[in-house]
């Protein structure tokens, strides 16, 4: 590794990853074959940012292609996600471990158009806050060729959990999500 800038992806996903790494720190419940993991410093304290993540209602604020997350009940909630090509794919996910203000895993049930698991860490890090990181399982649909068209789309898991991550710093550091563009409720308020 000499010469190169340490990887910031978790060890799991880290190009200059150790052999053995995965699972051993991910998922117990695992479903999927593709691995996705960021990670982002939020300088905010671990229970609160758990607290908000942990109201899975709360994402949709923050997840670009998250279009809802219905809770069903206290380990139960159903997604819909916005997919390439103007699709929605959907499915019940399941709490699989729960530590509070230090992680939450799920994994998704049969019949998902997308399986999935995964688990959000909540690490101190001392005056600067709170390490976050999300690491993901998935399956694509269409599999390869799915995967290259989610990219081409900006819909890949792997540049939406980055940017997720961002949005979610931003949110819990200044209140609300940076835009260029404006909003619905900016619009509707300039209607009057």
């Amino acid at each position: 590794m000499s010469g190169q800038l340490p990887d910031s992806a978790p060890p799991a996903t880290a190009r200059q990853r150790q052999a053995k790494e995965w699972p051993a720190d991910g998922v117990d419940d695992a479903v999927g074959d593709t691995l996705v993991g960021q990670a982002v410093t939020i300088n905010r304290p671990a229970s609160e940012l758990f607290s908000f993540f942990r109201d899975f209602a709360n994402l949709p604020s923050f997840m670009e292609n998250v279009e809802r997350v219905e809770v069903l009940d206290a380990e139960r909630s159903r997604w819909a996600v916005k997919a390439p090509g103007g699709k929605t794919v959907e499915w019940t996910s399941g709490i699989t471990d729960e530590v509070p203000d230090r992680l939450i895993a799920w994994a998704s049930e049969k019949g998902a158009d997308v399986p999935n698991s995964g688990r959000i860490d909540f690490r101190p890090a001392g005056d600067r806050g709170t390490v976050v990181t999300a690491t993901i399982l998935y399956d694509p649909p269409a599999g390869a060729i799915g995967r290259l068209v989610a990219k081409i789309f900006q819909r890949e898991p792997a540049i939406q959990a980055r940017r997720d991550l961002r949005r979610f710093k931003q949110l819990m550091e200044t209140g609300e999500v940076a835009s260029a563009a404006r909003t619905r409720k900016q619009r509707d308020e300039e209607k009057g």
